[in-house]
């Protein structure tokens, strides 16, 4: 056997049973036709608990600019070591001729020298930098700091340099209060030194994490944590998977080919070795094992195979002499299948799959409808690297099946890469599912998160930009959300002698980070709402899968990736009670049990027709105020015919009833009558009349959100509506766009770009000018305990994407009309900035691919104009077509009559012939074509009503924008200039003195000026629509309308 690294020499020995049996000592005692056991001794780890300090980390090697090692990170002492808002002062003395200061506060501040701020800062991991020279003093000078925490960590640290060698630092010579004017100072208190946890060598360049001790566990405190064993990786692998048998010992499984072990850990509290045996089975690669019904199962994936196994002991000599595969699972990799789990009435088993594992073929039953889909109103972008391109709904998945593993039914779809779930005492199911680090920065990135799995659940994953967000009404929140990470084993803390809070816990491993995270779950009408808190953490600890064990203890494993493997053990050895608890919550129970009387008709047409009783309860819970609750009905009224309650949605006069039953309407029937376009949209124009008839404004956030997404629904699975329908819903939305809240601003974004709504790019632009507050959870320690990832995470924060911007600019991309040249500009210049922005792996590629999809709904006109330098040359007269009239004498009335009946069966081509015969594209662009020296006209739609359109095509002069009002001028040498004042600086003015040429200028000299008043006369000319007759008046209009769209239904 091969040498073994020498650390590992006092703990772990091998022995051959059949050989040297006599070597091993007890407990280690394995059955006889075992070929091989080995042994280590358990060793207890060093560990501090939460709160206690952390060792100084190493400092990276400085940049010159940063401060010397005197600078110290202070803040409040006494009654003001709490405080969040704070005042920092240090008087001094100097003769210097320079001063420059470098400077960060953790997370706000201001910095005043001798009364004058010099630097401010909002962002700690960005040390300012800067020469204060300006405001220093010969003698006395005093330095001042506001400063502002926003949670977490809290501190200030940095240096004044004064000439070449003397330098004010920050120690606890500074005095601090609350305020400037304070007549109570005290010492500032030193909470840490350059370097310190949590903040590294800030001032090193970029944003440093800083290091963290990859020897020291962090646990919860009284609780204890031993090594049992480290697995030889050349014998033994890296071990991903754990469980446990009948007889309390433990379970492991490769992640690669080297086998199955079965491990007998140290009995606790003694000196005994925990023993380990390499199982006699041609099995590997499991990522998921359960022994139940006799039987050992496994969740392979890759090995032999991908699949669901069972071995079994035929002969009762503890070993496992029948191995057979169960079903065939279509997909492997780290997306593959993993965990396994008993049912709560131990009669069926469940599976969890990654979303590159397709569901069981032939399922037998589904508790989500089977005619899942990507339900995304708008165009998706596949990943910018090109990963999980073309995965589809489902995405990941839970099904039930039975021990014999040949009947599947779905339970749960639209996980990412959920590795391992758990059951409460109440029977409650709950997944860890993982984010996707590449979509950081992004508005669809999800972070990981643990999801209460109920009956018929859709979590929303979809590949690349399709992500759902929480509120769809057609999904389920999560019930805490943990961050960036890798998820793998989930466990609840059931039967552990830890006190009560630990025995009812949620605990998740993060492979990424090394950190085992205890979910305090409170239970929340029928769901829950969880609190996270680090149980354990460490640098370099690849968590993998963790149990607890028979003896009250928590056994978990690291490795993965062929990273070293080890078994390790957690005790609670402090003074709280270990007393097993009831882990049953009596809180929420009656809406549980109410949820899960919904989730009984989860299956294909459950409610017999003449059972009213049935029908009763879904439907009045329909309008529950608990979304769980109303989600369970919505998906029981989906499994039914719709023929059997349609006449309940028309009849329906409660908004919320009204629209979870418009969302049971669009899944039910685009299925019940998929090859039947008539009856889906007869089914769309009954959905959407009954949408139209609840007041939007009259709706709370959370209603509006999930009418937008019941909107949405239907036009994905039931058609989209005629002109005159879109138009009812553009006139019921449009105007509440924008609100207050940005999820909905979002989703009335989203739909209204979808309707072609007038004014949509307008708005949405005016959106991404504001400016908002980026929040961003601490996470520091975190990131500390994995630098290479942590790192980029950290450059990210300190740089963080604009995501409200991004995602009207994701949205936009579609809009091919309604754009102004401007706009158009604009919306590029702010992609180009949006680039120098930090995000995930993906995060510049998204970037480029909404540029190169918004240049391609460019037309030839506006691509030629935005490439251009100068606007061209306007037409000339006789290059202008000529309407075929006979023409009138157009008065606004006579328009607005004209057009009272509407614009259908319109032509589009003559509308186009029309702008340029009027002499509209002489001054005007539309749609990138058209002269430069008048307003764009291309969004005159969702500016204007009709009769306005009327009075500025007929009476140009009747109401006159500032903007493009002539000036009449009058010289001191007698002459006259009139036209548009196109720019102007202190010495003179630049006019435009033909409106149809914007190249004819004349340049006035501002000493010159006699008197300068505004024209009383638009520039642009009257009855030029006299030459046209009724129809091609219309088609004028009707392309002003159009924004330029040929396809418009209004020349349909």
């Amino acid at each position: 056997m091969r040498s073994m690294p020498s650390f590992w020499l006092p703990q772990i020995s091998f022995c051959f049973v059949l050989v040297i049996a006599f070597v091993c000592v007890a407990p280690c005692t394995v059955a006889q036709d075992a070929s091989q056991v080995s042994e280590q001794y358990p060793q207890v780890e060093p560990s501090r608990a939460v709160g206690e300090s952390a060792p100084v980390a190493k400092i990276a090697d400085k940049e010159t600019e940063g401060p010397s090692d005197n600078a110290k990170w202070i803040w409040g002492a006494g009654d003001l070591q709490d405080a969040k808002e704070l005042v920092f002062r240090k008087e001094f003395e100097s003769q210097a001729k320079r001063a420059s200061l470098v400077m960060t506060c953790d997370n706000r501040m201001r910095v005043y020298l001798n009364g004058q701020e010099v630097a401010a800062s909002t962002e700690w991991t960005d040390p300012v930098r800067v020469d204060v020279t300006r405001a220093l003093k010969r003698g006395k000078n005093v330095l001042e700091v506001e400063a502002r925490n926003d949670g977490s960590a809290a501190g200030l640290i940095g240096e004044l340099k004064l000439g070449k060698k003397a330098a004010i630092a920050t120690d606890g010579s500074w005095q601090v209060a609350k305020t400037r004017d304070s007549s109570d100072w005290l010492t500032a208190r030193v909470v840490g030194v350059l370097g310190s946890n949590p903040w590294g060598d800030v001032f090193a360049g970029g944003a440093k994490v800083a290091s963290t001790d990859a020897n020291t566990f962090v646990l919860q405190p009284g609780f204890k944590i031993e090594l049992l064993y480290t697995v030889p990786k050349n014998e033994q692998g890296s071990w991903v998977c754990l469980t446990k048998d009948s007889r309390g010992r433990l379970l492991s499984s490769d992640q690669g080919n080297t086998g199955i072990y079965r491990i007998t850990p140290s009995p606790i509290g003694t000196d005994q070795p925990t023993c380990v045996e390499r199982l006699d089975l041609d099995i590997s690669s499991a990522q998921g094992m359960l022994e139940a019904f006799d039987s050992l199962y496994f969740s392979v994936n890759g090995g032999p195979g991908s699949g669901f196994y069972r071995a079994r002991d035929t002969n009762g000599d503890d070993q496992y002499d029948e191995l057979v595969k169960l079903s065939e699972f279509l997909g492997g990799g780290e997306h593959g299948p993993h965990a396994i789990r008993l049912s709560p009435d131990g009669e069926s088993l469940y599976v969890i799959c990654g979303n590159h594992t397709n569901p069981p073929k032939d399922f037998a039953a589904s508790r989500v409808p089977s005619n899942w889909g990507e339900d995304l109103l708008l165009p998706r972008q596949w990943d910018a690297r090109g990963h999980a391109r073309g995965r589809l709904a489902p995405g990941g998945w839970i099904a039930k099946t039975d021990p014999d593993g040949k009947s599947w039914e779905i339970v749960s779809i639209g996980y990412r890469n959920p590795y391992d779930m758990d059951f409460n005492p109440d029977g409650e199911l709950f997944a860890y599912d993982a984010d996707m680090e590449w979509d950081m920065g992004t508005p669809w990135y999800r972070p990981t998160r643990a999801v209460h799995a109920t009956s018929g659940s859709e979590f929303g994953w979809r590949s690349g930009t399709g992500k759902w967000p929480n509120y769809f009404v057609d999904s389920l929140p999560a019930a805490v959300d943990l961050g960036p990470g890798s998820p793998v084993g989930v466990t609840f803390g059931t039967g552990a002698k830890f006190p009560e809070k630990y025995q009812r816990a949620l605990y998740l491993l993060d492979w990424t980070f090394g950190t085992m995270y205890a979910v305090h779950l409170k239970p929340e009408g029928s769901s829950y709402v969880g609190e996270k808190e680090e149980f354990v953490s460490r640098g370099a600890l690849p968590l993998t899968d963790a149990v607890i064990g028979d003896d009250g203890a928590m056994y978990f494993t690291v490795g993965g990736r062929g990273t070293q493997s080890a078994l390790y053990r957690v005790t609670y050895v402090g003074d709280e009670s270990t007393k097993l608890v009831d882990g049953h919550d009596q809180e929420g129970a009656e809406l549980r049990a109410l949820r899960r009387e919904l989730e009984e008709f989860h299956h294909t047409q459950s409610i017999a027709a003449d059972n009213v009783e049935a029908m009763d309860l879904v439907w009045n819970s329909l309008g529950h105020d608990d979304r769980h609750i109303r989600y369970a009905a919505s998906v029981a009224l989906a499994h039914q015919d719709v023929r059997q309650w349609l006449k309940r949605l028309k009849d329906e006069k409660g908004a919320s009833n009204r629209i979870q039953a418009v969302v049971s309407l669009a899944r039910a029937g685009s299925q019940q009558f998929k090859d039947d376009a008539d009856v889906r949209n007869d089914l769309r124009d009954a959905a959407l009349e009954a949408l139209l008839d609840i007041a939007f404004q009259n709706l709370t956030e959370s209603q509006q959100l999930d009418l937008l997404r019941a909107y949405s629904l239907v036009f994905i699975r039931l058609g989209r509506p005629d002109q005159q329908t879109s138009a009812k819903i553009v006139g019921e939305l449009n105007p509440s766009f924008p609100g207050k809240d940005h999820n909905v601003n979002q989703e009335l974004a989203r739909v209204l770009v979808y309707l072609n709504a007038p004014g949509v790019v307008q708005k949405s632009l005016a959106l991404m000018d504001e400016s908002y507050e980026m929040q961003s959870e601490e996470m520091e320690k975190l990131l500390a305990r994995n630098r290479g990832y942590g790192s980029t995470i950290a450059n990210m924060l300190a740089n963080h994407p604009e995501l409200q911007k991004l995602q009207y600019a994701f949205m936009l991309r579609n809009m091919r009309y309604g754009w102004t040249l401007e706009e158009r500009q604009k919306y590029f210049d702010w992609l180009e900035k949006a680039k120098q922005r930090s995000g995930g792996a993906s995060y510049v590629g998204f970037i480029d691919k909404i540029r190169n999809e918004a240049l391609a709904n460019l037309s030839e006109d506006e691509r030629a104009a935005l490439e251009a330098s100068s606007p061209p040359p306007p037409p000339k007269e006789e290059e202008l077509p000529k309407p075929q009239g006979p023409g009138k004498a157009w008065t606004v009335d006579d328009v607005v009559a004209a057009a009272s009946g509407g614009f259908t069966g319109r032509n589009f081509e003559n509308g186009k012939k029309m702008f340029a015969a009027a002499k509209c594209m002489t001054c005007h662009r539309f749609d990138g074509r058209g002269g430069a020296t008048g307003p764009d006209l291309t969004s005159v739609s969702g500016r204007f009503s009709i009769r306005d359109l009327a009075d500025a095509l007929v009476e140009p002069s009747k109401v006159i924008s500032d903007q493009y009002r002539a000036n009449i001028i009058e010289t001191a040498q007698g002459l006259v200039v009139t036209g548009r004042i196109v720019a102007e600086d202190e010495e003179q003015l630049t006019v435009q003195i033909n409106a149809e040429d914007a190249s004819q200028i004349a340049v006035v000299k501002r000493e010159d000026v006699e008197e300068m008043t505004p024209s009383p006369t638009s520039l642009m000319p009257d009855k030029l629509l006299d030459n046209l007759n009724r129809d091609e008046m219309l088609d004028l209009l009707t392309y002003l309308l159009s924004r330029g769209n040929p396809d418009d239904l209004m020349f349909q």
